[in-house]
């Protein structure tokens, strides 16, 4: 089978959609099918084209048995709600001669990753004229989200915005996403039932195991064999309200043996520097290389996942994989109603969202407590090994790709 991968972001080394785009089409590739990808040059999450790509121009590459297909992108030195609006909107229509290239190749599935939604319209018409089936997988509700975060305002426009999406929406012949609830959203804005699937980001559990011996990050940062590691892992953008890992550090400033560890890149970093300066309990990392993924979640005895209380039933965060499979205690800014709440129930504990004394006195207490970790620990395992392990769930895929096609 031919399938044509299209969306902004695709490179192993990323997180999120950008990460689980490239891994599906590499394993969709060992499987036999042909893949191709039309994406831009990778600029995430410095907001900056990497080495050895460049904003302006098209490029083609293989990886790993996929064709890829670099297209030119605007990318904003400082992103904020207009400039990201232009930035994806740069992506959708630079990417449309990429995208008409594929023409005499004619893949039987056009699979579209959101975000950017600005590419929905290039891709239905593309499916449509080279009689493909239409694939759209929502990773974020970017739309609900840039309303309901203060990006985009105004009832007009969000009424204007909000019925231009639920039109393109119903134009797909096929929509997944990564969570029950969200399913149940795209069925609020339309999508009929026979046309939901569930894709659940996976994690590599052989790749990420829970560490035997102690992770080589704590001689790295100097820290002792038995102080208790916090750790964030993974974007520091908007959404995850990370706010609120400087306040609870700052509650914990005078207590020994616990030292927050912030890793990773985004338009929130520098913010977040400044709110943690002076904090003895707080080191930063720069994001790691993905093959020390595995130590560096190992590091950890407590995983923390701040997410704000306004989009937590948008998104089902990524790096909460990874944490899973590494075999480690969980705390997340979450109310137990969410999806992300109920998952995390089963493997960590809940703190109310944007509650840092909250969030400070969770971390203590579960820092005195190591049996409870080691069960939860046990628990977030189980539930990778049982769940979102990668083959399982890219195998489902793989029928539901052929299903969609025969239909």
């Amino acid at each position: 089978m031919k399938i044509l991968v299209y969306g902004i972001n695709f490179a192993p080394e990323l997180t999120g959609i950008g990460k689980y785009s490239a891994e599906m089409a590499a394993w969709l590739a060992a499987a036999g099918h042909e893949v191709r990808v039309v994406t831009a040059p990778p600029y995430y999450p410095k907001w900056a084209v990497w080495p050895g790509y460049h904003a302006g121009r098209y490029i083609s590459e293989t990886w790993q048995g996929v064709t890829v297909f670099r297209a030119p992108v605007w990318v904003p030195r400082k992103p904020t709600g207009l400039t990201r609006v232009i930035h994806l909107a740069s992506f959708a229509l630079a990417s449309i001669p990429s995208l008409l290239a594929q023409w005499r190749w004619r893949p039987d599935v056009v699979w579209l990753a959101e975000p950017p939604l600005f590419c929905a319209p290039a891709a239905v018409a593309f499916a449509r004229l080279v009689s493909a089936k239409a694939w759209l997988h929502i990773q974020d509700y970017e739309v609900d989200a840039a309303f309901d975060l203060g990006l985009l305002k105004g009832q007009w426009v969000r009424r204007m915005v909000m019925g231009g999406e639920r039109w393109l929406m119903r134009r797909f012949d096929r929509v997944s996403t990564i969570s029950e609830r969200m399913l149940q959203r795209a069925s609020d804005k339309g999508v009929d039932s026979s046309r939901l699937v569930s894709l659940p980001n996976w994690v590599d559990v052989s790749a990420i195991r829970p560490l035997t011996h102690s992770s080589p990050y704590r001689a790295e940062l100097g820290i002792p064999d038995d102080a208790i590691v916090a750790l964030y892992s993974g974007n520091m953008g908007g959404k995850q309200g990370l706010e609120v890992l400087s306040e609870a550090a700052s509650h914990l400033k005078a207590v020994p043996g616990i030292v927050f560890v912030l890793c990773g890149n985004g338009s929130g970093r520098a913010d977040l520097m400044q709110r943690c300066s002076g904090l003895p309990n707080v080191k930063f990392i720069e994001l790691q290389p993905l093959e020390r993924l595995g130590d560096l979640l190992g590091l950890a005895d407590i995983h923390l996942l701040p997410q704000r209380a306004d989009a937590a039933d948008l998104v089902m965060p990524s790096k909460l994989t990874g944490m899973l499979s590494s075999g480690r205690a969980v705390i997340a800014t979450a109310h137990a109603e969410t999806e992300l709440g109920k998952v995390v129930m089963q493997c960590g504990a809940l703190v109310p969202p944007d509650d840092a004394k909250a969030l400070a006195d969770r971390i203590e207490w579960l820092a005195g407590q190591p049996e409870l970790r080691r069960e939860m620990g046990v628990k977030a395992r189980h539930y990778a090994e049982t769940c979102i392990a990668k083959d399982a769930v890219l195998a489902k895929f793989d029928r539901d790709l052929r299903a969609c096609r025969a239909s």
